[in-house]
């Protein structure tokens, strides 16, 4: 286990899906380096049935996850964030507050489960898909050498990450 845990927080719009899926991965991350959060601009009050079902099916942890504000993350008290990555085109536009801890941030922008149109089937497929983005992403961030890098070069990297698929 290492000294400090990274706190990051996902952020999406409407605080049902993506950030949601983010946040059950990276919690699922047994190296104790991370603590992961989510939000919205705009929560939703609920999480998406069809990403719930998937986070379930795949034995990612359920417990404790709800469809929040970002406001939570910016209050005092809140946990110091070394990292917030906004996963919607959305949230990525809009004016963030300003966060305890000052965390480096990037865009790792994937595609909208909810607004997927198509049959139940087309729609579990498709949020597969985006949690597959999103654990591909994951994983290759939990697997930087974090005191490693120096803050330019690891900037460089997260926003590389948010490129990728």
């Amino acid at each position: 286990m290492t000294d400090h845990v990274y706190n990051v927080l996902f952020l999406c719009t409407g605080n049902s899906a993506r950030s949601i899926m983010a946040e059950a991965i990276l919690n699922a991350d047994l190296s104790g380096k991370f603590k992961a959060f989510s939000a919205g601009s705009h929560p939703k009050g609920e999480i998406d049935p069809t990403v719930l079902a998937l986070l379930k099916k795949t034995n990612y942890p359920t417990d404790g996850l709800r469809s929040k504000s970002w406001d939570e993350f910016a209050q005092a008290g809140a946990p110091a964030l070394d990292f917030v990555f906004t996963v919607c085109d959305n949230a990525a536009g809009e004016v963030c507050p300003i966060w305890p801890g000052q965390p480096m941030t990037a865009h790792w922008g994937v595609p909208d489960p909810v607004g997927f149109v198509g049959t139940e089937v087309e729609k579990a497929a498709h949020t597969a898909e985006v949690m597959r983005m999103l654990a591909s992403r994951i994983q290759i961030f939990a697997a930087l050498p974090m005191r490693g890098l120096d803050k330019l070069t690891l900037q460089k990297r997260l926003n590389d990450i948010g490129k990728g698929s």
